[in-house]
C-alpha cells in the first residue's frame, strides 16, 4: 500500500512535474533525500512516465474525437495491434458494455479523420462505431493534483 507521503509527493508532481525537490521539500516538510528515494521506488511502476499536456489545436491539430468501436470477435487482436501503431491514435482503452475499444484520436482536420475511419472500416469488420467530437478541454489530468482536495495536507 502506498503511504500518505508518497501520495503527497505524487500529487505535487501531478500539479507541477517540473517542481524541484528542494521546493517540494520546503512545501511538504519532507527531506529531499526521502523524496528522492520515494521517486526512485515509484518510477516506472506506480509513476508510469513524466509528460506534458499539449494544446493540440495550437499545433494545427484541430479535429479531436473520442470514438467507441465494436468489432468482430475474431478481429479484435488484429484491430488492437493496428490501432496501437497509428500515430493519430492518442490513447486506446479496452472498455465494456458491448464495445471493445475507446479511442482518443487527433487529426489536422475532419477530412483527415474521415479518411482514417474509412480506412479502418475497409480493413476491419467494424460492427458499430460512435464518434464524439471534442469541442474543448474543460478539465484534464486533474485527479490527484491537489493535495488539499484529497485530504493529504
Amino acid at each position: 500500500m502506498i503511504g500518505k507521503k508518497d501520495l503527497l509527493i505524487m500529487s505535487l508532481l501531478r500539479k507541477d512535474a517540473r517542481m524541484t525537490l528542494t521546493r517540494m521539500s520546503r512545501k511538504i516538510n519532507i527531506p529531499i533525500s526521502t523524496i528522492y528515494d520515494k521517486l526512485k521506488i515509484h518510477e516506472g511502476s506506480t509513476m508510469k512516465k513524466y509528460t506534458c499536456i499539449v494544446d493540440f489545436a495550437k499545433l494545427g491539430f484541430n479535429a479531436r474525437a473520442n470514438v467507441i468501436v465494436k468489432s468482430e470477435r475474431e478481429q479484435r487482436a488484429t484491430l488492437l495491434e493496428y490501432l496501437l501503431k497509428i500515430p493519430n491514435v492518442n490513447s486506446v482503452y479496452k472498455i465494456s458494455n458491448g464495445y471493445d475499444y475507446l479511442l482518443d484520436v487527433i487529426f489536422r482536420d475532419i477530412r483527415e479523420m474521415e479518411d482514417f475511419f474509412e480506412l479502418l472500416e475497409s480493413k476491419f469488420s467494424i460492427k458499430d462505431k460512435q464518434v464524439y467530437f471534442v469541442i474543448d478541454d474543460l478539465k484534464r489530468e486533474a485527479f490527484l493534483s491537489e493535495p488539499d482536495a484529497i485530504g493529504l495536507v
